[in-house]
């Protein structure tokens, strides 16, 4: 105790009396390069892929289709340094081309965006930067490549370079082609460079067919952003089409960061015009002599020696200190670049005290309700957890891992809130509710759900589950796949929600074994055997969910007639087997449908849950199929059996259902330990 409070006290001295010499700690310059790309450290949204080194923003749809992409540095960068007051400069170049199969229908163009959040806007001539309902709601700074003439924008002509802050009217506009012979959509590969420079409050942007970099700048600005560039911001490209198939390529990318320099200590130099009163030197004996130069010598040695030591100990301390100052931060950093926190009160009172009347939604992880916040004037869903979690630090953590998911076809995480012993989840509101509700209830009340709609949800629920597998920086295991999970918004495009059951995993890593959670009836075989989840095991539940869509069936259903259990892969892959699989669509679509596009979904449905893992294929795979970038899997006409090695399987359907139960649709799963 007592050698504690001595270093205590020594520290102390040692800080009290020397931390003027210790320089201030301000925000760092930074930097990345990426000469060819992976999905490492960067974020894909809304339609953009990678592929062979280059990702693509928009994909190739076909005319009059419409797409959006962006991708988006994963980590927010420091742009502004509170304590020196400081605003960096920063400096980026990259390599791009546009081009079209079709050159008569080019149009929107791409852009170069920095944004204190990581949204994605609209498709059509938005560029991906604003919603197409929402102009202004979107704040960014941004340089534009337009290739379309959009007179709501002011737009010159549809060949020019534009800075958009906050609008995508642009402040001013040049045009490469008389400043330099450039054709932004010639499909050839340009460099661009986008310099800003804090001091000079200047911005330039310089382009050539080249990598060397011109000597004038194609567009130059001044303007001061240190208003608009706040203390984290995210960077990244987006591009839009409005009813073309102009596609949008980035080869390369390089930025920094300049401008921010630590303080340095003031140390005041000897002033040589001091004066020094010299003493007469006192005499003393040689024995004393020596004992002072030991006693001397041992300081001399010991003394710097134990300097050092304490300042280790010191040092070890603050860095430690600092780095969890600067982890808080950073989480903080995300989460306020993200969904924001609500306060309990807040809640409470938008959802009438958590009133049943509220109530839109009840599973086995929480409670959704729908809350109205009145000086907003906005509808949201709240999610009311039944779960505890370990802590507040381990929930936020999570937390801002989920909310930088960003997908067109992702249910958005808007706020959450951790108080009086409560976890609440605040979700964008869906009006149409979830696939369960429209395909079933309110289809058995004369409203069935349209085939276009229903081979649509096909596609959008393979592009989602395609992101959270290949295209995260850490793939993500949703486990709980299913329609009431899937929510649809005002135009019946599907929204995959509920991650309570969700997992993270390193691409590089094998699956462990877990608690076998989710729903009875989507869980693939290997899963409920082993409980080890994988993206092949969220392939199975898109595969039942596909099956559902297609025959409006439930995956385990009683029979009207002799009141025997019926699962819905083996009664369609029977079907399959006699040649007849058509016959499995939902009898209430009429024959109101394509029958080629009606085969390739059950088919798709049924590779998917093969009982064989090995033998399904990738969602991305799954996506090419649906949208006739690749052949349909070879699915065999008798449904392949699967044995274990070891171990036992699980409750047979007639077991999970006993026949005095009444059956409506499958149970969650309890967190029940398997294998």
């Amino acid at each position: 105790m007592h050698r504690s409070k001595l270093l205590f006290f020594l520290l102390s001295f040692i800080f009290s009396n020397f931390s003027h010499l210790l320089p201030l700690v301000s925000a760092e310059n930074m930097s990345f390069d990426f000469p060819s790309f992976t999905l490492r450290n960067l974020t894909l949204l809304g339609d953009s892929y990678l592929r062979n080194g280059v990702i693509g923003l928009t994909r190739d749809l076909g005319v009059p289709s419409s797409t959006s992409g962006s991708v988006i540095y994963n980590y927010p960068i420091p742009f502004f340094d509170q304590e020196l007051n400081i605003t960096a400069s920063f400096s980026t170049t990259f390599s791009f081309s546009i081009n079209n199969i079709n050159p008569t229908s080019f149009g929107d163009g791409l852009a170069f965006f920095l944004s204190p959040d990581q949204s994605l806007g609209s498709p059509g001539g938005y560029l991906g930067l604003v919603n197409s309902s929402q102009l202004t709601k979107n704040k960014f700074v941004a340089v534009e490549f337009d290739t379309k003439l959009d007179l709501d924008f002011d737009d010159p002509n549809e060949n020019h370079v534009g800075l958009d802050i906050g609008s995508l009217v642009s402040m001013k506009t040049a045009d490469p082609m008389l400043q330099g012979g450039i054709s932004l959509k010639s499909g050839n590969l340009i460099t661009a460079w986008i310099d800003y420079k804090n001091e000079e409050a200047k911005l330039e942007v310089f382009l050539s067919y080249s990598s060397f970099k011109p000597e004038d700048p194609l567009l130059m600005v001044d303007i001061d952003l240190s208003h608009h560039l706040k203390q984290f911001m995210f960077v990244g490209f987006s591009a839009s089409t409005e009813g073309s198939t102009e596609l949008h390529l980035i080869e390369n990318w390089r930025f920094q960061t300049f401008g921010f320099r630590p303080v340095r200590p003031s140390i005041h130099p000897h002033n040589e015009s001091d004066t020094v009163d010299l003493k007469p030197p006192i005499p003393v004996s040689d024995n004393t002599n020596k004992h002072h130069k030991r006693v001397g010598l041992g300081f001399g040695i010991g003394g710097p020696a134990f300097f050092c030591v304490v300042l280790v100990v010191f040092g070890w301390i603050s860095v430690k200190k600092w780095m969890g100052v600067r982890t808080e931060k950073s989480l903080k950093a995300e989460l306020v670049t993200g969904p924001r926190a609500f306060s309990y009160k807040e809640l409470k009172s938008a959802t009438k005290g958590f009133h049943s009347s509220r109530i839109i939604g009840d599973g086995a992880f929480g409670t959704v309700y729908k809350a109205f916040f009145i000086e907003s004037g906005t509808v949201s869903a709240v999610k009311r957890s039944k779960h505890s979690h370990e802590g507040k630090t381990e929930f936020l953590s999570e937390l801002s891992i989920i909310a930088r998911l960003r997908h067109k076809n992702l249910v958005q995480l808007q706020g959450w809130c951790v108080e009086k012993g409560e976890l609440l989840l605040v979700y964008e509101f869906m009006s149409n509710g979830s696939l369960d509700k429209i395909l079933y209830q309110e289809s058995e009340l004369g409203n069935p759900l349209k085939w276009p709609y229903r081979y649509n949800i096909a596609i959008g629920l393979a592009s989602v589950l395609t992101y959270l597998h290949q295209e995260c920086e850490q793939q993500v295991i949703h486990r709980d796949i299913k329609t009431s999970n899937i929510m649809l918004d005002p135009n019946f495009n599907p929204r995959l929600g509920d991650f309570g059951l969700a997992r993270l995993m390193d691409h590089d890593k094998s699956p462990v074994s877990t608690l076998t959670a989710g729903t009875m009836g989507y869980l693939a075989p290997e899963y409920l055997q082993y409980g080890k989840a994988t993206d092949k095991t969220d392939v199975f539940s898109y595969g039942v969910v596909v099956l559902e869509v297609t025959c409006g069936r439930r995956p385990i259903e009683r029979e009207t007639v002799g009141q025997r259990m019926v699962n819905l892969v083996d009664w369609v892959w029977g079907l399959y087997g006699q040649g007849r699989i058509v016959e499995a669509a939902d009898k209430r679509l009429n024959s109101d449908f394509k029958e080629e596009e009606m085969r390739k979904l059950l088919l798709v449905g049924l590779s998917c849950v093969h009982p064989d893992s090995t033998e399904r294929p990738t969602m991305s795979r799954v996506l090419q199929i649906l949208n006739n970038e690749a052949e349909t899997i070879r699915v065999p006409k008798l449904k392949p059996t699967l044995s274990f090695s070891s171990g036992f399987l699980p409750l047979s359907i007639e077991d999970i259902v006993s026949d005095g139960d009444e059956f409506e649709t499958p149970e969650p799963l309890s967190m029940i330990k398997v294998g």
